[in-house]
């Protein structure tokens, strides 16, 4: 299983993290999601060969700014 780090920017709340979480739930290969609006992070766990860009547009679906840590 990988774990892949990303830079998000733009939450401020409980409500952002759902958010994201919510969007990067529906890539194929998620296994486990971790938001953070206070450090502005998220990790994801994945069994799949999960390409950036997929992530980086479901961040930018649910408003919010992202980069790979």
């Amino acid at each position: 299983m990988a774990e892949l780090q990303y830079t998000v920017t733009g939450m401020t709340c409980g409500h952002c993290e759902a958010s994201v979480r919510r969007e990067v739930s529906k890539l194929t290969g998620v296994e486990d999601i971790q938001v953070s609006a206070a450090a502005g992070t998220l990790k994801i766990a994945t069994a799949a060969d999960l390409a950036d860009e997929a992530v980086l547009a479901a961040v930018d679906e649910a408003g919010y700014a992202a980069a790979r840590a």
